[in-house]
């Protein structure tokens, strides 16, 4: 066990081997990291993952990108090279002692490697394969590479959002992260049911796609495309499926973001918010359809109100009137947020380049709090694995001489 490997968690003693680029897969391994699992992340020598190298952010020039540093926390890296017989033999003897296999290759990559689900099933029946891929097999464009913002793209994601005319892409990844925990979610449930005994034989292969996991988050607009003909068009910071439901402007310069979902909200935001005891008595505003279909009325009430008082007043009397609101924030300002803060979710994270601060992950678990373990250098941990498996020091320098493995990690050089 590794210095970067949480001590226990509900899933220690589980293994899990990662071959895997970008956010997809490493958010999948992530989460099942900071569950307890062991993480081996697999990496090229000649670079390893490439978003190790998406920007230089973190504690400055020469130092990790963002990406790298929030989705990989946790694992051990080790360097193989996959293209030689004693890489890929390593790699299968990880695999003897693993749980399950993450990957998101390229099409086709694990089937030319000889560890597509078919071949694991044969040497490593106990084995869960997960493959993450872009659109599935079997359809006209399985074969194509797929990154989120295309898959986003592909789904009708983008035209859900932005302006009419002015589709956007929303900022986070979110076709990666959503196909990332659906496949944390499917290792976990095979887990479960292989403790209860309710597997049997070798274990199922797992395949999700980025489009079939956008295509079921679209399910709102899908459905009502589906049976109405229309595609709803996107309304910014605001719904096609709710009114009133946006960001207003206030008069001290910032953004209230207020909303309804139903019509007992509605008459309170008329009567007791804004003062428009005429709206709520108008029939043309009397369901979440007709608000709808008169949106842009409400909004300049709504608008009109908000621009003539503070946000803390706003939010006091919405508050009091219980409707649901919040404030606009950037980025920037989200890192210094109250409730962050008040509740103690940051802790220190190591990495290569020196300590960082991060986020604990979302679950609350009662007396148990997910561990953060260090981002691992590339490499960091080769020779240690390699030891593990039975490796002498002699071993370990003859691998390195062929090529087989990277070269020996030093921290002063990451």
């Amino acid at each position: 066990m590794t210095d970067t490997q949480p001590a226990s968690g509900p899933l220690a003693g589980i293994t899990i081997v990662a071959m895997e680029q970008a956010v997809s897969a490493p958010m999948c391994s992530r989460v099942l990291a900071d569950f307890g699992a062991r993480v081996i992340k697999v990496e090229n020598p000649k670079g390893g993952d490439f978003a190790r190298d998406y920007d230089d952010v973190v504690n400055g020039p020469g130092g990790l990108a963002a990406h790298f540093v929030w989705a990989n926390r946790g694992k051990e890296s080790i360097t193989l090279d996959l293209k030689s017989p004693a890489g890929i033999e390593i790699l299968h003897q990880l695999l003897d002692r693993a749980d399950a296999l993450v990957s998101n290759l390229a099409p086709g990559a694990t089937v030319r490697l000889g560890i597509a689900p078919d071949d694991l099933r044969e040497r490593h029946p106990n084995l869960i394969p997960v493959e993450i891929d872009g659109y599935g097999s079997g359809g006209p464009i399985s074969h194509k590479r797929a990154y989120d913002l295309l898959v986003q793209a592909e789904s009708g994601t983008c035209a859900a959002t932005g302006y009419p005319g002015m589709p956007a892409k929303p900022g986070p990844p979110v076709a990666d992260i959503s196909t990332g925990l659906y496949s944390a979610l499917s290792i976990m449930a095979l887990l479960l049911g292989r403790a209860r005994g309710r597997t049997e034989g070798p274990m199922p292969a797992v395949a999700v796609s980025l489009f079939d996991t956008m295509t079921d988050i679209m399910g709102y607009q899908l459905t009502y495309t589906q049976h109405s003909g229309i595609d709803q068009q996107p309304l910014g910071m605001s719904s096609p499926a709710v009114a009133p439901y946006g960001a207003f402007p206030t008069r001290d310069g910032q953004t209230v973001v207020l909303g309804t979902t139903n019509d007992r909200e509605w008459q309170r935001v008329a009567r007791e918010i804004i003062n428009r005891p005429d709206l709520a008595d108008d029939p043309k505003f009397a369901t979440n359809s007709d608000r709808c279909a008169h949106r842009d009325e409400l909004n300049a009430a709504i608008g009109s109100w908000c621009a003539e008082n503070d946000l803390a007043d706003i939010q006091r009397i919405a508050d009091a009137a219980g409707i649901g609101n919040s404030r606009y924030n950037l980025p920037s300002e989200v890192v210094k947020h109250e409730q962050l803060r008040a509740r103690d979710r940051w802790r220190e994270v190591a990495t290569p380049k020196g300590p960082i601060d991060a986020l604990l992950p979302p679950p609350v678990i009662a007396g148990f709090e997910q561990p953060m373990g260090a981002v691992p250098g590339l490499g960091e941990h080769t020779d240690a694995l390699l030891a593990e498996l039975g490796y002498a020091p002699a071993d370990i320098d003859a691998l390195r001489a062929q090529g087989a493995i990277g070269p020996a990690y030093r921290a002063e050089a990451h």
